[in-house]
């Protein structure tokens, strides 16, 4: 089986944004690597034994429960370490682990921006299947141009499931969407924006891109921290960084 092409990233930085509260943080990335294409339906049917009507549009309608799992999956398939330990519905990433995984949201913006700070690495018709193209559902992948990363499609056709809980004070358990898909308009369509649902929840525009990038560290790493999920969760109230309304 073929798995997705993985492009290697240097390290480096990348300032997050709190659209609610108007702030921001920076966080310093170590070296990583992450898919130039989305997960495809036949990627994914070829590991999972599912049948890909589709071969080449991007996998969708997974929850994060099922994307994790492929993570884990696709390791195994290359003698990897898998990333992720299972306990019940509690999900534990082994931080040093070599294995493929979903990328944190720091991880995920980095990627996207390619350096660019402005809501759009390029001319969105150009570099994203949205509301613009009249579309009713996702692309093949690659079929627009590419960031300067040479990553396709983090912008449009589908959103894409990130490590990070999006909101433990308000939402529980709730994971982060990034990128936007094929249905929606130039304001949800940015680098910035951030979306989500509960982890068995499946969404027909939503879809998967692997990392790969294995850290010295127990709880804490690109951005993600344990302890600061464990100390959102007990205030309340507050949201956590990155959070953006809809209109």
């Amino acid at each position: 089986m073929d798995l997705p092409e993985m492009r290697g990233l240097p390290p480096g930085t990348v300032t997050l944004h709190d659209a609610r509260r108007g702030e921001h943080r920076t966080v310093h990335l170590e070296a990583f690597e992450i898919g130039v294409f989305a997960v495809t339906e036949e990627q994914f049917a070829e590991l999972l034994g599912i049948p890909a009507s589709h071969p080449r549009r991007p996998a969708r309608d997974l929850s994060w429960q099922r994307a994790v799992r492929f993570c884990n999956a696709a390791s195994e398939w290359e003698g990897l370490d898998p990333a992720y330990a299972f306990d019940g519905e509690e999900v534990a990433w082994h931080i040093d682990s070599d294995g493929y995984r979903l990328p944190t949201e720091a991880e995920w913006e980095y990627a996207c921006r390619a350096g660019s700070t402005g809501p759009h690495y390029g001319p969105l018709e150009e570099v994203a299947w949205t509301a613009l193209d009249g579309v009713d559902h996702p692309q093949g992948v690659g079929m627009k141009l590419p960031n300067l990363n040479g990553l396709f499609d983090t912008l449009g056709n589908v959103w894409e499931w990130c490590w990070d809980f999006l909101d433990v004070e308000r939402y529980d358990d709730y994971r982060v969407f990034r990128g936007g898909g094929f249905a929606d308009d130039a304001w949800s369509v940015r680098a910035s924006v951030r979306r989500g649902g509960g982890p068995r929840m499946h969404h027909d525009d939503v879809g998967m891109r692997l990392a790969r990038g294995g850290f010295d560290a127990a709880d804490a790493a690109q951005g993600w921290s344990a302890q600061a999920d464990a100390e959102r969760a007990g205030r309340g109230g507050a949201h956590s960084v990155g959070w953006t309304p809809r209109r």
